[in-house]
């Protein structure tokens, strides 16, 4: 996350990362893979799936080239 920070303004002037905050549930064990449970309710036609890039509704977010970074 620090390195998004670093293109976006020079070396070391970006705010400390203070925020504790995780979306994964507690005492989650380091590298261990975390998946929520996803229910299985509608899916696209199989022509808008191939548009997309999924089935799922749900998974079919906005691509934000170079956005990322919160500096």
């Amino acid at each position: 996350m620090a390195d998004a920070c670093n293109t976006c303004k020079p070396y070391g002037t970006c705010p400390p990362m203070v925020d504790d905050r995780t979306p994964f549930p507690a005492h989650t064990p380091v590298a261990m893979a975390y998946v929520p449970y996803q229910n299985m309710t509608e899916v696209y036609e199989p022509e808008h799936a191939l548009q997309v890039g999924t089935i799922f509704p749900e998974l079919d977010k906005p691509f934000l080239a170079g956005k990322g970074c919160r500096c």
